[in-house]
């Protein structure tokens, strides 16, 4: 499940412009309990494992990104993300809200790979090789 970023800037576009539930962690807060708080926050779902690690991911920014996998079902209907503020237009002066996602779908996993940011893409690789690990 993947999430379209939301704002003026993503609006129109699609391939490149999905992503994984993330965020920044807190001071003192446990990679996966931010990783599970990201996912409630842009999202509105409850994130619950078992959860496996799929590695850290160098973002373009340089930011580094700990991701975890888990099964489980999301209705894509109940998404609620949570809000962003912004000057929008540029240099109006007016600051509007947008949602950090505006919505999220399921994607089989090449569909996934084009959707995703360029930098998070490399992520489908690991998934792959995780679900080719696992027991049938």
């Amino acid at each position: 499940m993947l999430l379209h970023q939301g704002g003026p800037f993503w609006a129109r576009k699609d391939a490149g412009a999905w992503t994984i539930p993330k965020g920044l962690c807190e001071a003192g807060e446990e990679l996966l309990a931010a990783a599970r708080r990201e996912f409630a926050e842009e999202t509105g779902g409850n994130a619950v494992g078992p959860f496996a690690e799929l590695g850290v991911f160098r973002l373009g920014s340089g930011k580094a990104l700990s991701v975890w996998v888990a099964e489980g079902d999301f209705e894509v209907g109940g998404f609620v993300s949570n809000r962003f503020e912004m000057e929008w237009p540029p240099r109006s002066g007016k600051r509007q809200f947008f949602p950090e996602a505006d919505r999220a779908e399921w994607f089989n996993l090449n569909e996934a790979e084009r959707k995703l940011t360029k930098g998070q893409a490399p992520m489908i690789g690991a998934l792959r090789d995780w679900l080719a690990s696992r027991p049938i």
